[in-house]
């Protein structure tokens, strides 16, 4: 009996900590050879990131609540973040990722949004920076591949 139980025990922890790692995967796979950046450091020169993929990595504070189609990733909490879009709008993310941890495969891309692209962002729970006329310049990320684990 005392046998069974200790691997029963034994079984449940080993499922809890497989489940606990559970890798999701939505695009293309994370290259092992693109060079991974600190997402402070694509922040502070997005420019610099527009052109070759990185690899950046946080936790998701905000994400589309209609249908997963981007993802707000910050270093850690609290920190400043970066809105995650999915390369030609190929793949989604579950809609309860927030509070998840990601890592992200692209480019950083710099643009004005007009104030009915920020209207639109901003009802799905985008937190941006808005000009007196509405619009908003975005620094975005648009991934080719991501991976999210809890």
């Amino acid at each position: 009996m005392k046998r069974t139980l200790t691997i029963a025990l034994t079984l449940a922890i080993a499922i809890a900590a497989f489940a606990a790692d559970e890798t999701i995967q939505r695009g293309a796979a994370i290259s092992k050879d693109t060079k991974a950046l600190s997402l402070d450091d694509v922040l502070a020169k997005p420019e610099a990131y527009t052109k070759d993929a990185v690899v950046v990595e946080g936790v998701i504070v905000a994400a589309c609540t209609r249908k997963g189609c981007w993802m707000q990733l910050a270093p850690a909490e609290g920190k400043d973040s970066v809105r995650v879009t999915f390369k030609d709008y190929g793949f989604f993310i579950p809609l309860d990722a927030k509070g998840m941890k990601a890592r992200a495969e692209g480019v950083t891309e710099v643009k004005t949004l007009s104030k009915a692209e920020a209207d639109h962002l901003a009802e799905e729970g985008a937190k941006l920076t808005r000009k007196e006329d509405g619009t908003a310049i975005e620094v975005s990320f648009v991934a080719n591949g991501v991976e999210l684990r809890k």
